[in-house]
């Protein structure tokens, strides 16, 4: 692998890899509250509520009358961290356009590795197609959306649900990962400089990302496997879109799914946004963050 762009998220993380996954929850909850303030007003806010076993979501409903189309928002994190409050301000953002958001708090590894998480969010999507209608949302304008890990569930689930009555309509496949076995191509992230780091802190940092999701036992052939690289469903997927920076190390993963979706003939929309790194859509301090937002909007009203 070879270095990545530097990424101000890291910056934020205190400039030092974390060595285990309840020390990378604790640097994402303190960036999230660095990037989830000032949030936009919605109609009704409400927390963890119940979907099954050990899985919530926050459900955020806009203004006015309903029905309401209706988006599931997977959060990134690496499989390993994150939830609706360090995502909390992109799912206002999203009902503040008129969507009612149901902001899915699936379990994580190495306490839950694959298969669990995606088989959360797979069924948080079907809860959500049987109960949105209790907030205003209409189950036959249902879309389903994530960035990185999330990005990764999101494609995984909707194809998986092809054909379901509650298979999404449309995907937002956001600076995802797509094609495990092709992760080993990719930049890593590049970490701020010190002394003390050494050269191989962005490789152990996807190392524990991906290690504590497949494990290490048969990862191989778990690679292959749809639900773990949707890039191998792609002609299952909804019609799509997908976005990442130019400076992101996972732009060849956006670029090999659009190639699918492309020979599949699956509706699609691709976006690279010049010079923004891993996790740029909630950093709206950057210029390209709201605009990205705006388009992935003006998609789901076309297509929903």
């Amino acid at each position: 692998m070879s270095q990545a762009t530097p990424n101000p998220l890291l910056e934020m993380m205190g400039g030092k890899p974390p060595s285990s996954a309840l020390e990378m929850r604790e640097m994402l909850d303190r960036v999230g509250d660095l990037l989830n303030v000032d949030l936009p007003e919605v109609g009704a806010f409400h927390e963890a509520v119940a979907i099954c076993d050990g899985v919530t979501a926050d459900v955020v409903v806009p203004q006015g009358d309903g029905p309401h189309p209706v988006l599931v928002y997977l959060h990134g994190g690496g499989w390993i961290c994150g939830s609706p409050a360090t995502h909390r301000k992109l799912g206002y953002r999203f009902a503040e356009a008129g969507f009612l958001v149901l902001n899915v708090d699936y379990r994580m590894a190495p306490e839950h590795p694959f298969p669990t998480p995606f088989e959360d969010c797979v069924a948080a999507i079907r809860w959500a197609h049987t109960e949105c209608a209790r907030w205003g949302g209409d189950p036959a304008r249902l879309a389903v959306g994530g960035d990185s890990a999330g990005g990764n569930l999101s494609a995984a689930a909707a194809a998986a649900l092809a054909g379901d009555p509650a298979c999404p309509r449309a995907a937002l496949l956001i600076y995802g990962v797509f094609d495990f076995a092709s992760m080993g191509d990719m930049p890593v992230p590049e970490m701020p400089q010190g002394p003390e780091l050494p050269a191989d802190a962005g490789e152990k940092m996807v190392e524990l990302m991906v290690g504590s999701y497949l494990g290490s036992e048969g990862r191989e052939e778990r690679m292959r496997d749809p639900r773990v690289s949707p890039l191998h469903a792609a002609a299952k997927l909804p019609p799509s879109h997908v976005v990442v920076g130019s400076a992101d190390p996972l732009v060849a993963q956006a670029e090999s799914l659009v190639k699918a979706l492309e020979a599949e003939g699956v509706a699609h929309e691709h976006f690279v946004d010049a010079d923004m790194p891993h996790g740029y859509v909630q950093m709206e301090f950057l210029p390209a963050a709201r605009p990205a937002i705006e388009r992935m909007v003006e998609f789901l009203r076309r297509t929903l």
